[in-house]
């Protein structure tokens, strides 16, 4: 395995869990490409799975307390509302689907501030002069437009909305990824140089 090479990989271990997250944005975008209704009609209902659990763990939780510690903790009553929210989710998906504007706008928000937050990554590789430092600009401002298109939402229809949500969140992850290898990289290869450097000025 060559130096580059090397490079690479010890880079996909040090980022893994950001390399993983940008690997979830593809799946996302794809799965958003093939059914954009199907898709969230599922994770609402696996959310509500979750919320569901949760509560009926709270509940069990406040049965086998004290009767004095389970009056304080008020586990019974959150245990409801949790199963309540749960149980709306799995009964009612479709009401998310007939909101979708709303969650578009939440989605566009955090966006926004996600988009800002590469902004800041470009800027930490331009000051480090890394070659390819517009990458994560051009991340950062796929990101931003994206932002804003999802809260004006100029789309005829969501279907259309959806289905740029999901190129966006594959072209903006695609980029990250490599922009993250590059900034490593290029890091690497810094240390290097001045390593020889040094070793040739002590001779």
């Amino acid at each position: 395995m060559n130096c580059k090479e090397r490079n690479v990989v010890e880079t996909l271990k040090r980022y893994k869990g950001s390399i993983l997250f940008c690997m979830l944005e593809i799946a996302v975008g794809v799965l958003l490409l093939i059914n954009p209704i199907a898709f969230t009609t599922g994770i609402v209902m696996a959310f509500g799975a979750a919320l569901l659990a949760v509560g009926i763990m709270k509940i069990v939780r406040y049965l086998r307390m004290d009767p004095r510690q389970a009056v304080a903790s008020r586990g019974l009553v959150k245990g409801l509302i949790l199963m309540a929210a749960g149980g709306f989710c799995l009964i009612r998906s479709d009401w998310f689907i007939v909101t979708f504007p709303m969650l578009t706008v939440i989605y566009g928000i955090g966006l926004l501030v996600c988009g800002l937050g590469k902004v800041q990554w470009a800027v930490d590789m331009l000051r480090l002069r890394v070659v390819k430092w517009y990458l994560a600009a051009i991340g950062a401002v796929v990101t931003i437009v994206c932002a804003v298109v999802v809260l004006c939402n100029p789309f005829a229809t969501m279907e259309v909305m959806w289905i740029f949500t999901g190129v966006a969140l594959i072209v903006e992850a695609a980029l990250d990824v490599l922009a993250m290898i590059l900034k490593d990289w290029k890091k690497s290869t810094a240390g290097q140089s001045f390593e020889v450097i040094d070793a040739e000025e002590s001779q």
